[in-house]
Formats: C-alpha cells, structure tokens, sequence
C-alpha cells in the first residue's frame, strides 16, 4: 500500500458490503480513518470489527434519503475524528435490466422514484450535508458513476437515467463548489458485489454477487475487451484512493475514471434491442 491518504478521514455511503466496503478498507489500509454508513446496523459493526484497524473505523446506520440523517453522520464523523477531508457517494440500487416493455403506468412510476431517491437525491444530500467540512479542508467528493453512466444496456432505462443524472451532479458539484472542493466519479463495470434491486418491484433480497457466483468455466465470457480482468471490487478501488488524494490529484476535478474492462471500444453486440418486438 502506498500511505496516500495518511492522516485523511472519509465518509462512505453503502459502506456495508461490495464496492462501498472494499473502497472503506483500502482507505484504512492507505491510512484514513473511515466512517461507513448504512441501513444495516449488524453488517456495519461486522465491517468495523473485521477491519485491519477499529479504532480508525466507524459505523453509522442511516438512510441517504433522509437528509438528517446524513448531517448527523457528518457531525459525528468530525466528532470522532476532527475534520472530513473525502466523501464517498456510494450507496445505490440495480433496476436488473428492467426494460420499458416490462413496466406498466404504476410500477414504471415507482421505481423510477425509488430508484432515483437512493442513487440521485442520496448523492445530492449527501454532498450537501458535507460541502461545508470539506470546504474547511480543501477536501473532494468521488462519486460511484457506472458504464451505465455513459453506455446504455448496463441497466434499464431507469438505472441508466439515474446514473447517467450522477454523471450530471459530478460535472455540476464541481463547478459549484470550486476552487475549494474537487468532486470527481469512478465509472465502475461489472463485479461481484451484494448490489440489490428496488423495493417496488420486488427485487430488494436479489443481489448481483449471486449472478456472478453462477458462472462456470464454461460460461461464455462477458463481452467486453478485458473480460478475463477480475470482478473483485477490491480491485477496483485504486481510482478512489487516486482520487481522494490531494498531492496525487490535486488538478483533477469534474472528471470520471472509467473502471470498467474496456466497454467505450468494445464495439457494437447487436445492431438494435427491439428485434424481440
């Protein structure tokens, strides 16, 4: 490990499981302190108690809809640690490729506000519960965009929308709040992570870390340029910690990180997604 982040302290939103969890343990190992927030309070205090260092990680249940709720996780993130230098807008849930054609009126309407609740106005209420601590501290917001930030197909037209909106708050916050706090993404690809689906249509006990755990050997490989690159989201932290470092990328801000197997020259799988119609 390199020690990039020496001294930082963080805040991680879906710090409980998959990429939000892996993204927590790397900034520890690099050396920040580490608040993860989350609605599920026992798998947050098994993340604390597993980390390599417990006195430097801490643990907050709440919402990212409620926005009480993240103003008190970044008080006591400055309580417990005494400044906020990175926040990580993380949490968010998976449409499974719902497509159009499989909607109606009224679950079209749900989802769409459920989905856009966690993955939008969470961000946006996060960064407004911490703007004015890393103001203090001249710190950044890296946000978790997806290749559903700019490719389509990724999810369905509503997961694609959110994220492609996410995309929109990166460029958007890091206008607003320049020169003081630099706001940047990490456009992840596929991994194997506990990513659930919405509420409103049933999907909540669904995770995606089931759909890589049935691959074979034999399974055709997935279609992109690097698809024997690993599915660990281990891997996949290195542009966070990049990105939360001043002295690594102090220059750097409204620009996404594609972290994603090479999808932007993959080329063309088929020619339309209608032909089934």
């Amino acid at each position: 490990m390199t020690g990039w982040l020496d001294g930082y302290v963080a805040l991680v939103t879906g710090g409980g499981s998959g990429i939000g969890r892996a993204v927590a343990e790397r900034f520890l190992d690099e050396g920040a302190s580490v608040t993860i927030l989350g609605r599920n309070r026992p798998q947050l205090d098994a993340v604390v108690a597993e980390s390599a260092d417990p006195d430097r990680m801490f643990a907050v249940e709440a919402d990212v809809r409620d926005g009480d709720g993240l103003h008190a996780a970044v008080a006591d993130t400055v309580e417990r640690f005494g400044k906020l230098d990175t926040l990580v807008t993380n949490a968010g849930i998976w449409d499974y490729k719902r497509p159009l054609t499989r909607f109606d009126a009224r679950s079209l309407s749900d989802t769409f506000d459920e989905v856009f609740a966690v993955n939008v106005k969470g961000y946006l209420l996060a960064a407004e519960a911490a703007w004015s601590e890393l103001v203090k501290t001249r710190g950044s917001i890296v946000m978790t965009l997806s290749n559903s930030s700019f490719y389509v197909n990724g999810g369905g037209p509503i997961y694609t929308a959110s994220k492609h909106a996410c995309l929109g708050l990166v460029r958007e916050l890091a206008y607003e709040l320049a020169p003081k706090v630099r706001v940047n993404g990490v456009a992840c690809g596929g991994m194997r992570t506990d990513l659930r689906g919405p509420e409103s249509l049933d999907m909540q006990g669904r995770s995606l870390a089931a759909s890589f755990a049935k691959r074979t050997e034999d399974s055709p490989p997935p279609p992109i340029p690097l698809h024997d690159s690993s599915t660990d989201p281990r891997d996949f932290t290195g542009s966070y910690v990049l990105l939360a470092s001043r002295e690594q990328s102090g220059p750097i801000t409204g620009q996404a990180i594609s972290v994603d197997g090479g999808i932007g020259v993959r080329g063309f799988a088929t020619a339309a997604g209608g032909d089934h119609l």
